[in-house]
């Protein structure tokens, strides 16, 4: 597989010594103007890997947060093929930072599989987080976006065994994001040292880098659970500051965008602080 931005993001910070700073953000929430705005300052404001959540009306895998957030998303009419523009929106100003979109395969079913991924490629996509296709349907979507140019990321979990581990590392690429507790995203905080030995197991598997997620909402997690993971993942914290700048209505305030820089410039500073 070509190299990506993906790969080159983790190569150039594992040169630096640091863990990336992952963050998610539900493409369309609050609305897509705000939406947009949000994506192109999250580099500015510290994110090193940008997670752009594909709405989608059934998201199992969501807690609360993320669940509203792509309901405001899909109130305000939001689609794929406005999420893609807004990756096309987003390269013209950024060419470096990675994106990988976040969701669930029916969105992208509905399209082909290699129709999508030879779109999102052409958008500029990186990567392809999609919770609900296991290893063992690798050529539903998992081989077409190999062989498309864009990584295929998949999600190790505090049960995936040893013996498990295998068959869901065989065709991931880019790198690996361990859940970091088990259930929904945001319920609870993840532990850094039942981390650190999680991140060693999947690393005595596999050379990718290892992002951990689920659970991280303050810089001090950051800075923990970045003292042994090569990425650090946030989104329901950023999510829940879009909701909390809205006003009465649910919609935008001259904050929303800030609220979210905010927490990332904060979180950036402890994923900075985890290797010193």
């Amino acid at each position: 597989m070509i190299e990506t931005r993906i790969d080159r993001r983790f190569a150039k910070l594992k040169a630096e010594g640091r863990p990336a700073l992952v963050t998610f953000i539900t493409a369309g929430d609050p609305d897509l103007a705000t939406s947009q705005a949000i994506l192109d300052a999250l580099p500015e404001a510290g994110s090193d890997v940008i997670e752009l959540g594909m709405p989608f009306s059934d998201p199992m895998a969501e807690g609360v947060p993320i669940q509203l957030s792509t309901q405001r998303s899909l109130a305000h009419g939001h689609t794929m093929d406005k999420t893609l523009q807004m990756v096309r929106d987003f390269r013209k100003k950024d060419n470096d930072t990675p994106i990988v979109l976040m969701g669930y395969y029916n969105p992208i079913y509905v399209r082909g599989s290699e129709a999508f991924v030879k779109e999102a490629r052409e958008a500029g996509v990186d990567g392809l987080i999609v919770v609900d296709v296991p290893a063992e349907e690798d050529n539903e979507l998992c081989i077409p976006a190999i062989e498309g140019g864009v990584n295929f990321i998949r999600l190790t979990t505090p049960t995936t065994d040893n013996k498990r581990l295998p068959t869901v590392l065989e065709n991931t690429s880019g790198f690996v994001y361990y859940v970091s507790v088990t259930g929904v995203t945001g319920a609870a905080a993840a532990d850094a040292a039942n981390v650190a030995q999680a991140v060693s197991r999947i690393k005595s598997h596999t050379e990718l880098p290892v992002a951990v997620g689920f659970g991280i909402k303050t810089a001090e997690q950051a800075e923990e659970i970045g003292k042994n993971a090569d990425g650090v993942v946030v989104g329901s914290v950023l999510v829940e500051a879009i909701r909390k700048s809205l006003d009465e209505t649910g919609k935008a305030t001259n904050q929303t965008q800030a609220a979210v820089t905010e927490v990332v410039r904060s979180l950036r500073m402890g994923v900075e602080k985890a290797r010193k």
